[in-house]
């Protein structure tokens, strides 16, 4: 992709790690300044010191996006620091595994919280800014949204959510010029996948039934998750509002395979964080 994003400024939540760190790299690769916002500072500036190292401009704000007074000042924060918001990229998210029997209620709420509510608070705070800059929204969605996942109800029901809500804030903005649109992955090699790939009782094994889950055999790299976001943001994707895109290395047509399905049914304990990364 050869679009340029030169004089506008990139908000990247969760930004500190995983796809939400390899997306803030790739967006000052094309020229943008970007604001990394995370609850995890030291991670976030450890985001903004690698694209400084390659000549990037970028800042670091703590921002606990499950909270809108958080949510508020970092946008605040960013507004000073720069005067605009061109693109917002609502990355971060918690997972909290289980059948929906042995979730409590606290752990329901904090999901809800962290994936779906703090989508919906960056939205709304943002939105004054990106109206008056005709600017783009990229929600983190999930292909569990999509299509569900087993013992994972509440990932699954907030990212449906975050689907449902990206169609419906997609038609009040576009009058504006504002496109809103989502990524719905799969697996994704991140930090977090790898650190539960460690806790597994045969990691090499369980990488390879999640690489085969994955019609292409292998488990996707943040990066390629970030190029999707990046020309959703574009203006080479001008046309393209209201959309949730699967990018799942064909996970979703495994139906009836067999083998490659059996991980599913391994009885292996699911990944979790308490993070707000993705």
């Amino acid at each position: 992709m050869n679009t340029s994003f030169r004089e506008k400024v990139a908000v990247v939540t969760g930004g500190g790690s995983g796809i939400g760190r390899d997306t803030a790299l790739l967006f000052s690769r094309h020229e943008a300044v970007v604001a990394v916002l995370d609850t995890a500072l030291e991670k976030a500036q450890s985001t903004v010191d690698a694209i400084r190292e390659e000549g990037g401009d970028s800042i670091s704000v703590f921002c606990d996006v499950s909270q809108a007074e958080s949510v508020q000042t970092a946008f605040h924060e960013v507004l000073t620091h720069y005067g605009r918001i061109d693109i917002l990229f609502n990355n971060a998210g918690i997972i909290m595994p289980g059948f929906i029997e042995d979730i409590s209620a606290e752990n329901w709420s904090r999901v809800v919280a962290v994936n779906l509510s703090g989508v919906f608070h960056c939205m709304k705070y943002a939105m004054p800014e990106l109206k008056q800059r005709r600017g783009a929204i990229v929600n983190m969605a999930s292909m569990n949204g999509l299509v569900g996942q087993m013992k994972n109800p509440a990932y699954s029901a907030t990212k449906g959510g975050v689907i449902a809500m990206t169609r419906s804030v997609a038609i009040d903005a576009a009058p504006f010029g504002v496109r809103v649109n989502a990524v719905c992955p799969a697996g994704v090699m991140t930090p977090l996948l790898e650190d539960w790939f460690d806790k597994q009782p045969d990691p090499a094994q369980m990488k390879e039934y999640t690489d085969l889950s994955h019609m292409l055999g292998r488990t996707a790299t943040p990066k390629e998750i970030g190029q999707l976001v990046l020309y959703l943001a574009s203006d080479d994707a001008s046309f393209i509002t209201g959309q949730a895109i699967p990018i799942e290395g064909g996970a979703t047509l495994g139906y009836g395979m067999g083998p490659k399905a059996e991980w599913a049914l391994g009885g292996f304990e699911q990944p979790s964080s308490g993070g707000q990364q993705a």
